[in-house]
């Protein structure tokens, strides 16, 4: 007699599940299957293979060496099976279902909700449920689906895509200017009011000249009469002429436009703190099909802020 035709898909989920478990009976119970037919399963497996996938003891199952190499090399193949099946469903289906975003706050406010009218009608089966905060979130753990990161990226598993640039811009309002006088060289900060970011480790800034990206970053301490954990309050402080401050230039660009601020020792380059590149990023957890939901919002984003920022 020959040996009995073996379902392998099924029969090597039956066997990747047995070994995640240790028993049949717990994958019966949530397959949904009796335990002889988890058994037969993995019988069969056995005698199509001609080798012993499990040890039984009464303790449970244990992996032979033949069964860890099938679970190492059926993990990959089934693995590969599922990634393609999804890129399959979803290589034809239209952006659909709630998208999770989560923006900081006063970037969301200006750069990414007057947004999303056209967002919405370009894809009128999105749902979008927005998070404005400027705490770093867990994308995971709160099952976001991608996020606006400002800055240098910290080291992560989470994918990134850059969207824009990002630079700081020491900017004052012309009143200030008028009583307070121009500075016209890194130095003359010290004598003149800093607004600063309560994040902002210390109190100094950092710069080098423009164009000139192989120098390194002087530091200059600096003191002023305001803190704020907000770009928005900052920028008012600084409207309101209590003193200069290093804004981020998507905040204050249509500002200089209309001349309510004016930018000082624009031959530097300024920072807050030396580092990794500073950019607009879009971030999403690590997956390897991306839902056509999460690749139309960053592609409408990148061209949204290319036009806007440049």
């Amino acid at each position: 007699m020959g040996k009995q035709v073996v379902d392998y898909f099924t029969a090597l989920r039956v066997f990747l599940r047995s070994a995640q478990i240790g028993s049949f009976s717990g994958v019966a119970a949530e397959q949904g299957m009796e335990v002889s037919t988890v058994s037969r399963h993995i019988s069969r497996l056995e005698a199509d293979l001609d080798v012993a996938l499990f040890n039984r003891t009464t303790r449970g199952l244990h992996l032979t060496e033949a069964g860890a190499l099938l679970q190492e090399r059926a993990s990959r193949i089934l693995g590969d099976l599922d990634i393609a099946r999804e890129e399959v469903t979803l290589h034809n289906s239209s952006p659909r279902g709630i998208l999770r975003i989560n923006v900081p706050a006063a970037f969301g406010r200006r750069h990414v909700m007057p947004h999303m009218s056209a967002f919405l009608t370009s894809f009128p089966e999105i749902r979008i449920d927005a998070t404005l905060t400027d705490a770093t979130v867990d994308l995971i753990e709160s099952g976001t689906d991608v996020a606006i990161r400002i800055g240098a990226l910290p080291d992560s598993t989470l994918v990134a895509k850059r969207l824009a640039g990002q630079s700081r811009i020491l900017v004052a309002a012309p009143g200030y200017i008028k009583r307070a006088g121009l500075p016209v060289c890194p130095g003359d900060l010290t004598n003149h009011s800093c607004l600063f970011f309560t994040v902002q480790a210390g109190s100094a800034w950092y710069f080098r000249p423009c164009g000139k990206p192989e120098a390194q970053f002087e530091k200059l301490s600096v003191s002023g009469a305001v803190k704020a954990n907000d770009s928005e309050a900052l920028l008012e402080a600084t409207l309101s002429e209590i003193g200069l401050a290093l804004l981020p230039s998507w905040l204050i660009g249509e500002d200089i436009k209309a001349g309510k601020l004016v930018r000082v020792l624009e031959q530097f380059e300024w920072v807050l703190a030396p580092g990794a590149e500073r950019a607009i990023w879009a971030v999403y957890p690590p997956k390897k099909v991306v839902a056509p939901k999460v690749k139309s919002f960053i592609n409408f984003m990148a061209r949204q802020l290319k036009d806007s920022l440049g």
